[in-house]
């Protein structure tokens, strides 16, 4: 009996992870999967191992530090001795998964790492963890795999995760209409992002920026994103706020404001005008660069490799600059297409391969053969 052990560190890993196990339990039903994962895994019938309880925290505390020292030591005493995997499957959260990864690799644990590291935007050197500690690269990016082949490292392009996850929006008017929305007012979506750090830095530039597109026009309504990885207080809003919606959000929109992140490239898959903005502690943002490669920041001008989308980062994050980029895509049809012909050039570049199911068929071959 074959086993596999997967280990996530924030919501959106758990989410990527179960499509996987779903896919995989198709093709393998016999195989045995435990992880560290949320509510998405365990609902595929994964046995947790930890949950993310301590995980997905922003900053280097002594608390964060230490627990994580802990999980990693517990999670490699338990692959080790106890659970004895075939396989491990890594799942995005660089900086836990590349630690794991060195012991996994001295304990001679076969490893595959699933949305790896943005070594290519930051960060090189982390070129060499993976080299010598991961046994194959699943990339989600066109691009990454001639970067992983480059350094003599053996991967396998397996398509984006959200081509084939993203939800179908085509109910406009019943979205409205539930939410007490105008349909004759053009609404304008607002991502302050998915983690407490972020809500704290960018959360009143945005209610600012909403503020100033206020005193110029009167054709507009405003819904602030509630990340579903947050808890339902975590942020108040002076603005309709919705939660477990959010991909609705993205769709309907006329225009989004949002944090830098992979929701631009959600908005992109949905063909919506938008700009990132993104400001954090001074400190993390002079060593993002001195480690970073790219001087892009969103998804779709890094794929892309052009710049169809706005960026405003750290002190052009005003709330000026996002309401004079709002009303030009409000009131610039020029804008908008150049926006949308972005989107659609990043659509023809990812693919449409369901990127879980040719992830569970790798695993299965490295498991059974076939």
């Amino acid at each position: 009996m074959k086993k596999v052990f997967i280990i996530t560190g924030e919501y959106s890993g758990d989410k990527h992870a179960s499509g996987v196990v779903r896919e995989l339990k198709k093709i393998c039903p016999d195989v045995v999967i435990e992880g560290v994962g949320e509510s998405n895994l365990e609902k595929e019938g994964v046995k947790l191992f930890r949950n993310h309880e301590n995980m997905g925290k922003m900053g280097l505390t002594p608390k964060t530090i230490y627990q994580h020292l802990v999980l990693g030591l517990d999670i490699v005493k338990y692959l080790k001795n106890e659970f004895k995997p075939d396989l491990v499957l890594l799942v995005d959260y660089g900086a836990f998964n590349l630690q794991i990864s060195k012991h996994l690799k001295k304990a001679g644990i076969k490893t595959f790492y699933f949305i790896p590291p943005q070594i290519w935007a930051s960060r090189k050197h982390r070129l060499k963890t993976i080299k010598k500690n991961v046994d194959k690269v699943l990339t989600i990016f066109p691009f990454e795999k001639e970067f992983y082949d480059n350094e003599g490292i053996k991967s396998e392009f397996v398509g984006h995760p959200i081509v084939s996850e993203l939800p179908e929006c085509n109910n406009k008017e019943e979205f409205f209409n539930r939410h007490g929305l105008d349909l004759n007012k053009k609404l304008i979506g607002i991502f302050p992002g998915s983690r407490i750090f972020e809500i704290k830095f960018l959360l009143n530039i945005f209610i600012q920026a909403v503020k100033l597109i206020e005193k110029t026009r009167n054709d507009v309504q405003f819904v602030f994103s509630h990340a579903n990885s947050l808890k339902d207080d975590a942020f108040d809003a002076p603005y309709k706020k919705i939660k477990n919606e959010n991909h609705e959000l993205l769709a309907y929109s006329d225009a989004l404001i949002l944090a830098s992140g992979t929701v631009a490239l959600e908005a992109a898959m949905y063909n919506t005008p938008m700009l990132i903005a993104y400001r954090g502690p001074f400190i993390f943002y002079l060593g993002y660069l001195l480690v970073r490669n790219i001087k892009k920041a969103c998804l779709v001008n890094i794929i892309t490799k052009k710049d169809y989308i706005d960026e405003f980062l750290m002190y052009d994050a005003t709330p000026k600059n996002i309401s004079n980029c709002i009303n030009e895509i409000l009131d610039n049809p020029d804008k908008v297409n150049y926006i949308k012909q972005g989107c659609l050039e990043v659509k023809n570049l990812l693919g449409t391969t369901h990127c879980v199911e040719v992830v569970a068929n790798i695993i299965k071959k490295e498991l059974i053969g076939g």
